[in-house]
């Protein structure tokens, strides 16, 4: 029996925010476009090829993927860069949050030395309009 944790979900499968995720950044690694097949064997663990497909439909219709014929099949590339994406969820959380100011105030606290250094001198350069 597979093993299973204290919700009865089975621990061995991922979520599907983490199959994406998975998905993601295996696009942002690569040096062009990948077909689904070529995602799926740069993938860690054992998908099927149509799981692959399915989160790519799905990262799509998203809008966080792009695709170009590619043969029979198509070729996808990320529509944005990692760190666009990953500053659009960490914006969207902030603007989620009921509290900004101790989000934000948290968020500086645990910062490690080297990246508060790093924010405080990317607040101090002039911005770009």
């Amino acid at each position: 029996m597979g093993d299973v944790d204290r919700e009865g979900a089975d621990s061995r499968r991922r979520a599907r925010g983490e199959l994406e995720s998975g998905v993601l950044a295996t696009l942002w690694a690569a040096d062009g476009s990948l077909t689904a097949a070529q995602v799926n064997e740069r993938l860690t663990g054992d998908l099927a090829y149509t799981t692959v497909l399915t989160i790519l439909s799905r990262l799509l219709d998203k809008g966080l993927v792009t695709r170009t014929k590619a043969g029979r099949g198509y070729a996808f590339t990320p529509a944005r860069d990692e760190a666009t994406h990953t500053a659009g969820q960490m914006r969207s959380l902030l603007e989620h949050g009921s509290d900004r100011e101790a989000v934000l105030s948290r968020f500086v606290d645990e910062l490690s030395a080297d990246d508060e250094r790093l924010l405080q001198r990317l607040l101090g350069e002039p911005r770009e309009q």
